[in-house]
């Protein structure tokens, strides 16, 4: 059965992870509900991306350690194509390997197949087009689908990647890092698009080390270190310098205007 809408969208129950013996997550317990915009903010080996791997099944729960599960939608065993239009998860990896001379709309495309550009098996019907049209469209580069992602910024390049995740409407989206590496431009530009799917209803996580992508849409944080929760609330309640101090172990201060935060 397809997840429920009052199954939690992500759960983590009690879950360890080991990452060339070391643990990335200890014992970590969470739970995020359908409907949330969720950031989860943490300093570099605090296990975000471990986090992120436990959702596209890249690594798994170690065993003999307790009972333990991840769960989506209430369940801990999908088909990848069910998942895909219930959860759009958008990596590092994913962009990295998304960069090649595809155009934006094949990248798009691309989607339905569970593949990196569209190859000449594949099937396109004029309704993937429409769908992969409308997806360029929300991000705001339909301009740019025949344009081969070589020739376009790494802002453009991530936008057209999230709507690679988006084609199958999904009712979430998980946004691993989402501005790294981004000029101010790609920057605002993505920051843009991501408010905009928080405005449309998306439930959304943003997974990142910084304050810059949190989007005012954004109403809790979760904050990790050593693969575990240290803080979780309403994200003016977090988005101080005190619980920022504690996780990141230097003094930060913290400022916002207009629902934009920056920390230093």
């Amino acid at each position: 059965m397809v997840g429920s809408m009052s199954d939690p969208l992500i759960e983590f129950d009690h879950v360890t992870v080991l990452r060339d013996g070391v643990t990335a997550l200890d014992r970590l317990s969470l739970r995020i509900d359908d409907g949330e915009r969720v950031a989860v903010l943490g300093p570099n080996g605090a296990g975000k991306s471990t986090l992120v791997d436990a959702l596209t099944r890249a690594v798994y729960p170690a065993t003999g350690l307790g009972p333990s599960a991840v769960r989506i939608y209430g369940r801990d065993r999908w088909d990848v194509f069910e998942l895909r239009n219930l959860l759009g998860i958008v990596t590092h990896t994913l962009v990295r390997d998304c960069t090649g001379p595809y155009t934006a709309l094949e990248t798009v495309l691309s989607g339905f197949f569970g593949s990196i550009g569209v190859w000449p098996h594949h099937e396109v019907t004029a309704q993937m087009r429409e769908s992969a049209r409308l997806a360029l469209g929300a991000l705001d580069v339909a301009h740019l689908e025949d344009v081969p992602l070589t020739e376009m910024s790494s802002g453009e390049v991530r936008r057209a990647v999230i709507g690679r995740a988006l084609v199958h409407h999904p009712r979430a989206l998980v946004l691993d890092e989402p501005t790294v590496s981004l000029d101010i431009r790609g920057r605002r530009e993505l920051f843009v698009a991501m408010r905009r799917l928080a405005r449309a209803g998306k439930s959304l996580v943003l997974v990142t080390h910084t304050l810059d992508d949190v989007i005012p849409e954004i109403d809790r944080i979760v904050t990790l270190r050593d693969g575990r929760v240290l803080h979780d609330g309403p994200t003016r309640e977090i988005l101080r310098s005190g619980p920022l101090s504690e996780l990141f172990g230097v003094d930060v201060h913290v400022a916002e205007r207009e629902g934009v935060w920056h920390m230093w």
